[in-house]
């Protein structure tokens, strides 16, 4: 918390300092709670100023940016999903468990609607899904089943991956705001707060 505090103070004077600090909390044996608080920031500002256009008429259309929203406290044990993005309805989990029984509960907690796991892991993509998809046919013995199940995961997005939309939100010019978010979650996970912050912390609490 203080290292993030004192980035806060130099960040425009030492931008690169900031990247590598932020780019450090992308690692395997960072703490789970801080790797779902970094995720999120980077998530929120890769998708920031990527646009959708929807709607019910063909010349009613809308158009309107990709929100992610975090939808409690880390690692709460809540049942709940990690990360909401609207308006697609996305739906994102973040993880650092293999176990197989944990994805398909997962996808079971929202009636198999697609959902993507953030995997605080370094393996490929496409090595971690088919990962889950061997270690669930030694536990189900119907192809069939686990072969629902995998069609329901939307996407895998690694810490290489994680990693990649960072510097994509960099150059369009969001470092600040994805330290800024992490310090806001930070003070919100671990229940920090001091006379400056203190009022800033409450709201942000009751929103």
């Amino acid at each position: 918390m203080q290292a993030c505090l004192e980035l806060q103070e130099i960040q425009t004077k030492k931008p690169k300092d900031v990247e590598n600090f932020i780019v450090s909390l992308l690692a395997p044996n960072v703490d789970a709670r801080l790797f779902e608080i970094v995720s999120y920031a980077i998530l929120k500002y890769y998708y920031h100023d990527q646009k959708i256009y929807w709607g019910y008429e063909i010349d009613k259309l809308k158009k309107e940016n990709l929100t992610l929203y975090k939808t409690g406290r880390t690692n709460a044990n809540d049942g709940g999903i990690d990360f909401v993005m609207k308006p697609l309805g996305r739906f994102f989990q973040v993880t650092e468990t293999l176990d197989v029984k944990k994805y398909f509960l997962d996808i079971d907690k929202i009636h198999r609607y697609p959902i993507s796991f953030v995997i605080k892991s370094q393996e490929k993509e496409k090595a971690l899904l088919n990962g889950i998809k061997d270690n669930a046919l030694k536990i189900y013995s119907v192809k069939a089943v686990v072969d629902k199940y995998m069609q329901c995961i939307e996407e895998i997005i690694n810490i290489p991956r994680l990693h990649q939309f960072f510097v994509e939100a960099v150059k369009q010019g969001y470092l600040k705001n994805i330290l800024n978010e992490i310090v806001l979650q930070s003070k919100v996970e671990f229940n920090y707060s001091d006379e400056e912050d203190e009022d800033e912390t409450i709201e942000y609490k009751t929103k």
